[in-house]
């Protein structure tokens, strides 16, 4: 696909990120424009590969090939039309996902890979601005009613296929706005929230309902939605936060980060901040967990104009390069370098907490950490302990999967081993017509699984109902 020999010809480019004297000075997306004809070069750069292993890294199997073939042509239309064929939202996989697919680009065997992300925003980006996405209602309605709880890219993904295929689907959403962690876990640099707006837009044209302010388990009873619909869909992600668990945890300023990004997001649409107001405005701050997460909280301390930000990881540092032991095709264990590491902050590796320590009002002052040697023991370095500064400490340190009170221990839905809503071969759950979907059956994951599982259980769902599935 592309041009024959447009890999030998064209090296991998990408748009360039805004200085970062700028962009730490606003909430934008953090990359500049990519003019057209560069990025059909790069689309050029698909190889004719015989086996595209892309498919198989990309969890909803994008057709990326075919794409890339048809931007290189000049044929958008075309291109948006196959690309939607197997991907609901890629103006959110373009821009937040880490793009497995093009881990298993076959080119990047020995070379750079295709840009297979940013041709895929490019593309979505461009449709919305031509007035190509429209709202695509079903054209009969099977008088089949589906509760979706939770508004993520997982339930979104699952609502869309549902209404298409003519079910009526409302969506409960526990906060007040739609989108989930798109909407209050991504920070606006990586995922302006108009792009989420618009695409919630086409779905309500769609026909789709949201009901905000809806904690099902809580102010919506779970017997009602069952007695009310042919099935449900739980799709509420993985939020129970892991804890760390040392002496001086209990001191203030010490917060979870998901207690921390949503309330600079609500900042930038203009909203409340209820509870206590968390900023890291002239603090000593320091994000424990070297992950997305951590990348997301690093990146809103220095546009909130902290004082100090470190980072710390467990782990010990990735590789550089592609590690032996995940070899081509599969996701590599290397370092990887966010927007917000190159905007500042000191990143550390193979450091563990030992405790905290605060003044006498009970806040946190201090953090307390030693060097550690490789996994699985961890074992701490004689003369290796250091004491830093600490007026706001972020815990990032990902997820032990849904939260059970509430929603799942009222339903009795059976839980796998990691704690996760076990189903079975089409992701119903133990109990008959509830199913579950993304994160809150798989554990933490990446939006592109999460619309994958969405899409997935969209035609369990729907072949549920009807026998055969429509979606």
């Amino acid at each position: 696909m592309g041009k024959t020999t447009g890999f030998l010809e064209y090296p991998r480019e990408l748009p360039q990120r805004r200085p970062v004297v700028e962009r730490i000075n606003d909430w934008f997306e953090i990359y500049q424009d990519f003019p057209e004809p560069r990025i059909q070069q790069q689309g050029a750069r698909c190889m004719d590969c015989g086996v595209p292993f892309c498919h198989t890294g990309c969890p909803v199997n994008n057709n990326i090939p075919d794409w890339n073939d048809l931007v290189y042509h000049g044929r958008w239309k075309e291109a948006v039309r196959r690309l939607h064929a197997t991907n609901n939202f890629p103006e959110f996989t373009g821009r937040i996902c880490p793009a497995p697919c093009e881990a298993a680009c076959v080119l990047g065997i020995n070379a750079p890979a295709v840009t297979i992300k940013q041709i895929e925003k490019t593309i979505i980006d461009r449709a919305f601005a031509e007035g190509w996405v429209q709202p695509e209602p079903p054209a009969i309605e099977t008088g089949k009613k589906v509760a979706v709880i939770g508004s993520g890219p997982a339930g979104l993904a699952a609502a869309q296929q549902l209404r298409r295929a003519g079910h009526a689907v409302t969506v409960y959403e526990k906060a007040d706005r739609v989108g989930g962690l798109l909407r209050y876990g991504i920070p606006n640099f990586k995922l302006e929230k108009h792009v989420v707006d618009r695409r919630i837009a086409q779905m309500e044209a769609e026909g789709v309902r949201f009901v905000t302010d809806a904690h099902v388990g809580n102010n919506v009873s779970v017997e009602q939605l069952r007695s009310e619909c042919d099935a449900l869909v739980l799709a509420g992600g993985a939020e129970q936060p892991r804890d760390l668990r040392v002496p001086g945890r209990e001191l203030q300023g010490i917060h979870f980060a998901m207690d921390f990004l949503p309330q600079q997001n609500r900042r930038n649409l203009g909203l409340s901040v209820s509870g206590e107001e968390i900023l890291a405005t002239g603090k000593h701050v320091i994000i424990i967990g070297g992950g997305d997460t951590g990348a997301d909280c690093l990146g809103t301390a220095h546009r909130q104009k902290a004082k100090s930000v470190r980072q710390f990881e467990l782990l010990p540092c990735p590789p550089r390069e592609r590690a032996p032991h995940t070899p081509w095709p599969l996701w590599p264990l290397q370092l990887r370098t966010e927007s917000a590491h190159e905007e500042g902050g000191d990143r550390n590796w193979s450091v563990a907490t030992t405790r905290f320590t605060g003044d006498a009002a009970g806040n946190v002052k201090e953090l307390h950490v030693v060097r550690v040697g490789a996994p699985p023991h961890f074992e701490p370095e004689t003369g290796s302990e250091i004491t830093m500064p600490a007026d706001l400490v972020l815990l990032a340190m990902g997820f032990t999967g849904p939260v059970r009170s509430g929603m799942i221990e009222q339903l009795g839905v059976a839980l796998d081993a990691r704690g996760n809503v076990q189903t079975d071969a089409n992701n119903m759950s133990s109990v008959p017509g509830v199913f579950a979907a993304g994160d809150m059956r798989r554990g933490q994951s990446l939006v592109v699984w999460a619309i994958a599982e969405g899409r997935r259980t969209a035609a369990a769902v729907d072949a549920y109902m009807h026998a055969e599935s429509r979606c």
